[in-house]
């Protein structure tokens, strides 16, 4: 069963004194955003929330190369290199890939019926105890081991 889908995010916004909230992009999440599709509008909330500090938003260099390899292979490698242009510009932190994130990528990944990339992006989300954001159905599948924020 699914969890229920969030329709707003004012309840994820900090108090002054705290840290902010951690999430980690998966590129579901950043391909609905570019596309203008279902869930964008949730997007663009974050990325302000992001912008105004409010919550601190991380994505693994694996799935940037899944943004890269979608985008280049629908529409050719001008668009995916301006896509890391853009993505260069939003308030993003790419992380880069340590052993400790790829083992446990490889854990989650031998356990559940999840693609590669989205298993780095939870491996991500469990070492920054951050919630993933996403509408990639293939999520549900790993619901019980970190907190997904669903986009539509």
């Amino acid at each position: 069963m699914a969890s229920p889908k969030i329709t707003s995010y004012s309840k994820n916004i900090k108090h002054e004194s705290e840290t902010p909230k951690s999430y980690v992009l998966d590129s579901f999440t950043l391909i609905s955003y570019f596309e203008d599709s279902s869930g964008a509008d949730k997007v663009e909330e974050i990325l302000t929330l992001a912008k105004n500090n409010k919550v601190e938003l991380l994505l693994s260099l694996i799935n940037l190369g899944e943004i890269y390899y979608i985008i280049h292979r629908e529409r050719g490698n001008e668009a995916a290199e301006r896509i890391l242009f853009v993505i260069d510009e939003l308030p993003i932190e790419v992380t880069g890939i340590e052993i400790g994130i790829t083992i446990e990528a490889a854990k989650i990944k031998a356990a559940n019926s999840i693609s590669y990339a989205d298993s780095f992006a939870a491996a991500l989300a469990l070492q920054k105890k951050a919630t993933i954001v996403t509408g990639d159905p293939e999520f549900q599948k790993i619901e019980s081991i970190v907190p997904i924020l669903w986009i539509q």
